[in-house]
């Protein structure tokens, strides 16, 4: 009976991966046509972008995108394996040897949750170096400007346009409060990179089109000069910098915690970045559930008919559930519903939900 348990479990998961696999290659094929086709309409009025950098582009594009795919594909892959075992009779053999939902659905559920923790732990790495690379070619060939600041363990960094070229801030600390920085050096660089002064200053201040430095000294070609006061225009606002950070798909799921922690320290709300992480955590949760959402609306019996009925609720149910979850995670970041509840929520709502469907159709 063990031995033969065994099967049936290997049996089950391995036409449920491979289901999901199908599923994941239509799914990104589909992605990576599109962003060939949106990419060549960009590079349309661009000089020297070639086909093989549209291609390239497209390429590491595709691991960021397919962590947000991962959860329909599982659901897709579970309804359809579960349809097949329904349509080819295997499901009442199943039954009849006295196993239960619950017995010859758990390889599925447990290959679920190992697809989110390798997801988790390894796709998302790759693709926040792949997303990087993406958009740092995407700054090269069609001019776009992004992630003006960046939070490191040496401080604040933050970029603007200057007269004739840039102007590249570093500060200490920041007070989001106020809008000030504190222990500031602006370096000037003309548009060919090259050096022009260096203003040092204990506080700065951003004001409406102007950043205030106060009792600057200015390092230039002309020597060392004190001053009482220093304003420096910029087309930047508050709103600009708060979203000007790197995306946190940009980041690993192994350096959030320590990147959490240089932006707290630093000054800045962490909240999107901390929802982010806490979803990641909660992903191999909500893939789970995914396969009890899948069972509810696929194993009704073919002689009562309206299954093709029950699927299409099933995959409407997915799509509600992908929506929640970005309503709710937009709830968290404008800090209306804590972070654990905004990014927990859909995965524990899930389950709740699948198991008591699952339940009610197994014990009536």
């Amino acid at each position: 009976m063990i031995t033969g348990a065994t099967t049936l479990f290997r049996y089950i998961l391995r036409h449920f991966v491979m289901n999901f696999m199908g599923v994941v290659v239509i799914l990104l094929g589909l992605v990576f046509i599109f962003d060939v086709i949106e990419l060549m309409r960009r590079a349309a009025g661009v000089q020297g972008v070639s086909l093989d950098v549209i291609l390239l582009m497209a390429i590491l594009k595709l691991p960021e995108v397919g962590q947000k795919v991962v959860p329909f594909a599982v659901l897709f892959g579970a309804i359809y394996t579960c349809w097949k075992l329904n349509k080819t009779s295997e499901l009442v053999v199943i039954r009849a040897a006295g196993i239960s939902a619950w017995q010859f659905l758990s390889p599925m559920f447990m290959g679920a949750f190992l697809i989110g923790v390798v997801t988790t732990t390894v796709v998302n790495p790759t693709g926040a170096v792949m997303i990087g690379k993406f958009e740092q070619m995407e700054s090269q060939h069609f001019n776009t400007t992004s992630n003006l600041v960046t939070v490191s363990r040496t401080g604040i960094w933050l970029r603007q346009p200057a007269e004739g070229g840039y102007a590249l801030f570093h500060a200490s600390s920041f007070d989001q409060q106020h809008w000030r920085m504190q222990d500031v050096i602006v370096f000037f660089f003309d548009r060919d990179d090259t050096f022009q002064k260096r203003i040092d200053s204990p506080l700065a201040r951003l004001g409406d089109g102007f950043w205030e430095l106060e009792k600057p000294i200015v390092n230039d070609a002309q020597g060392v000069s004190r001053m009482d006061n220093f304003e420096l225009p910029t087309n930047l606002t508050s709103r600009q910098i708060e979203e000007s950070f790197a995306d946190p798909e940009t980041i690993s799921f192994w350096m959030i915690p320590e990147h959490l922690r240089i932006m707290t320290e630093a000054g800045f709300s962490g909240t999107r970045l901390a929802i982010h992480f806490q979803a990641l955590l909660a992903q191999p949760f909500l893939l789970a559930a995914m396969i009890l959402l899948a069972a509810t609306f696929s194993l009704r019996p073919q002689r009562f008919g309206g299954t093709g009925v029950m699927i299409g609720l099933g995959v409407g149910i997915g799509f509600f559930i992908f929506f929640m979850e970005s309503i709710l995670q937009a709830f968290g970041i404008s800090q209306k519903i804590p972070v654990y509840l905004a990014a927990w929520t859909p995965a524990l709502v899930s389950l709740l939900m699948g198991a008591t469907a699952l339940l009610h159709m197994e014990d009536g």
